[in-house]
């Protein structure tokens, strides 16, 4: 079958790249119910250590999605598509094989490097072909049928653990790389056209983030998606620890993360209803505040009433709902923030403050995840923290309308 030469439809496009950023989610969250065996195999005196086989994923995501966008920029999306696919297959390969944690954790790095091209490259064509509310409204549809997978990915991962070793889930990831990246080759062509294209300067990403720490605004939104992110980062990483160790739930955990991904979409649901009415500032604020005393309160009982386990298992299963939705109700909002003043270096300034507030929330979540101590405790400390750093720098600034 000859690649397309006019290319997919409107709903093949969204569907496309919804898969390649379904490569993301489903190298994130099939991996979790996997955490007990990896721990067994190579970390057997230190259990905790396997949960950095989310944050390096993370971090690799974000060193790689520094230089992503800027490369496509300079040799068109489909090539920088197509070359972070290469890298994640290679991670993916090294990741199955690892002999020592000490390999799959760099392996896991690599592969989220490879990860980071749908991130940037993949939206970049979109905003190739899409502008203003029509590209917001092929976002939409995206990110709809991409926040679907977080709630079968661990159910995938489950399933694959069925038939043998957790490295099976890594060859899943393989097979569904290969498949979404055929799809891309053989139907959609190039966005970029080269007469559009600008030379890759490294001197570029420097001023870009030069000028982007001299944005107060910009970069008090920054610290914020770090500080969002990594209480997202440290709920993965000590999710499956907290139900099977807690709450005693180790098989129906799945199905459990399934709900809470499901009923988080109501976050981004939520903030399209009123975002223009209060303004971003607000609705930031508004959840930092919400989300910081659901934490405490939860904590409180937690630590001071001796609640029956069902309760307990239910408030934590309401909080991790709200940890979702928390990324549904600022991240948008905190990015347009970011941005409202950098649009004369937009691409530029997009991959510097995703980089950045991506490797800064994992060197914030690590400790929170190594610290998990058989309850959610440490967790709830970490993320009350976290979102009230995050308040006290949104309080800094004025609210706005629009």
């Amino acid at each position: 079958m000859p690649p397309s030469t006019t290319g997919p439809s409107p709903r093949e496009f969204v569907a496309l790249i919804a898969m390649l950023f379904a490569t993301i989610a489903l190298s994130i969250d099939a991996m979790l119910p996997a955490l007990p065996a990896i721990a067994a195999e190579l970390s057997p005196d230190d259990v905790n250590k396997a949960q950095l086989v989310v944050g390096v994923f993370f971090a690799g995501m974000g060193v790689g999605t520094l230089l992503t966008g800027p490369i496509s920029d300079a040799i068109g999306r489909k090539a920088a598509l197509l070359g972070c696919a290469v890298i994640y297959l290679i991670g993916t390969a090294l990741c199955a094989a690892a002999p020592s944690l000490e390999m799959l954790l760099f392996a896991r790095f690599i592969q989220g490097i490879g990860a980071s091209g749908p991130r940037a490259a993949g939206v970049a064509m979109v905003r190739d072909m899409y502008k203003g509310a029509e590209m917001a409204r092929i976002m939409s549809f995206v990110m709809m049928v991409f926040s679907l997978v977080p709630a079968a990915a661990p159910l995938m991962g489950q399933f694959v653990l069925l038939f043998g070793s957790w490295r099976l889930i890594f060859v899943a990831f393989i097979f569904f790389a290969l498949a979404t990246n055929l799809w891309l080759i053989l139907r959609q062509p190039e966005t970029l056209a080269p007469a559009n294209r600008r030379r890759l300067e490294l001197g570029l990403l420097w001023q870009a983030a030069k000028e982007l720490g001299l944005h107060r605004i910009a970069l008090i939104s920054t610290l914020c998606q770090s500080l969002t992110t990594a209480s997202l980062v440290a709920t993965l990483s000590s999710q499956q620890g907290i139900f099977a160790q807690r709450f005693n739930s180790v098989d129906t955990f799945p199905m459990w993360f399934g709900v809470i991904a499901l009923c988080s979409i109501s976050g981004s649901f939520i903030n399209t209803r009123i975002v223009r009415r209060l303004g971003m500032q607000r609705v930031v604020r508004a959840t930092y505040v919400a989300q910081l005393g659901m934490t405490l309160v939860v904590l409180g009982l937690v630590t001071l009433v001796p609640l029956p386990l069902p309760v307990e298992f239910a408030l934590h299963i309401l909080w991790s709902i709200g940890i979702f939705a928390m990324m549904g109700l600022t991240m948008g909002n905190l990015n347009a923030m970011a941005m409202e003043k950098l649009g004369h270096i937009a691409g530029f300034a997009a991959s510097v403050i995703t980089a950045a507030s991506t490797v800064l929330s994992v060197v914030l979540a690590v400790p929170v995840g190594l610290a998990f101590d058989g309850t959610q405790i440490p967790l709830l400390i970490g993320a009350s923290v976290f979102s009230a750093l995050a308040l006290t720098l949104v309080l800094t600034v004025r609210p706005q309308r629009g």
